[in-house]
């Protein structure tokens, strides 16, 4: 079985770093920079619980033309980056082949199976992925692992290793069962769902509580006891997404603590963001994806997001200074 890990970072990384050792399969990694350098030279290596695994996989690359067609393609790139590889991808894939996408907040595909209403401007806007990938060979992914880039070529693993798979159809389709057993037998928690969007949404309720918050300030959600009133902005965020699920027909109210997602235990092992570490290294954020989707189907719904509208512009100011700096 070929298998591609598209966006071997931290996430990526720990992912390919256990494919790659258990050895089930034929690890290829599309990177790039030192990181990629340092993969193609000594190899990929996961620092976890006290022990280093990894090695070298089959192929390591910055070009996904170069490698031959895959029968799983899983996709770590943050949700800016993915219209832009919607074609290689497409080529990249083997007939009947999935990709598995495991990004943060609301995916683009998110309409197939429910009303087929197409792509999500905000996240593909030009149609790029619906209409040249398409989202049939699609499988969600929801993860919760903390990691960091060590040093190029080594990823540290903080806490939580549980990587949820999903069908978009709400089937328990064969090419879920096999990606979750083939991340099963590498040492990842990674049951198959059989409403993945319910899952996006637990998942969204601690990333639009914190992300854009420490993001704004440069706090770890962990250190918000310092800064008192963040949690309460953090709540009304919350909250407002929600109503918003609730309004879309996923009800996880009674079911969600919104005042522990808000204000986190203090000193929190890997309590740096995905988007204060992306600001932080000045990399563009998934802004759109965590907070822009939800105020948009708030939108249709006739839901008011009060705070979502003030922390949503600020957001898309901070990201399009960072985007400015990059290209000058």
């Amino acid at each position: 079985m070929k298998v591609c890990i598209y966006g071997a970072g931290a996430v990526g990384g720990h992912l390919a770093a256990r494919l790659i050792a258990k050895g089930d399969a034929e690890i290829s990694v599309v990177a790039r920079g030192a990181h990629l350098a340092a993969i193609r030279d000594r190899g990929l290596f996961l620092e976890t619980g006290g022990e280093v695994i990894g090695g070298k996989p089959a192929a390591a690359t910055d070009d996904p033309a170069e490698l031959p067609p895959q029968d799983l393609v899983v996709l770590t790139l943050k949700a800016p980056a993915l219209p832009g590889i919607a074609r290689p991808l497409k080529a990249l894939l083997a007939p009947s082949a999935a990709a598995l996408f495991f990004t943060n907040g609301i995916p683009w595909w998110w309409r197939y199976g429910i009303d087929d209403g197409g792509s999500l401007p905000l996240l593909d806007p030009e149609g790029l992925l619906w209409r040249e990938l398409g989202p049939e060979c699609v499988l969600g992914g929801v993860v919760y692992s903390s990691n960091a880039l060590k040093e190029p070529g080594v990823v540290t693993h903080f806490a939580s290793n549980k990587w949820i798979i999903g069908d978009p159809t709400g089937d328990r389709s064969p090419r879920g069962e096999a990606a979750s057993e083939l991340l099963e037998a590498a040492g990842l928690n990674a049951p198959v769902s059989e409403d993945i969007r319910r899952d996006m949404w637990e998942k969204l309720f601690r990333n639009v509580g914190g992300n854009p918050l420490s993001a704004l300030t440069r706090i770890p959600t962990s250190d918000w006891g310092t800064a008192p009133g963040i949690g309460e902005v953090s709540r009304g965020m919350i909250a407002e997404t929600v109503e918003v699920a609730r309004a879309l027909g996923w009800d996880l109210g009674e079911e969600t603590d919104i005042d522990a997602i808000a204000n986190p235990a203090p000193g929190r092992t890997g309590g740096r963001s995905s988007m204060l570490q992306d600001v932080e290294a000045g990399r563009p954020m998934e802004v759109e994806a965590i907070v822009g989707q939800v105020q948009a189907f708030a939108r249709e719904a006739g839901v008011a997001t009060p705070t979502i509208d003030v922390i949503l512009p600020l957001m898309r100011g901070l990201d399009a200074a960072i985007r400015s700096r990059r290209e000058g």
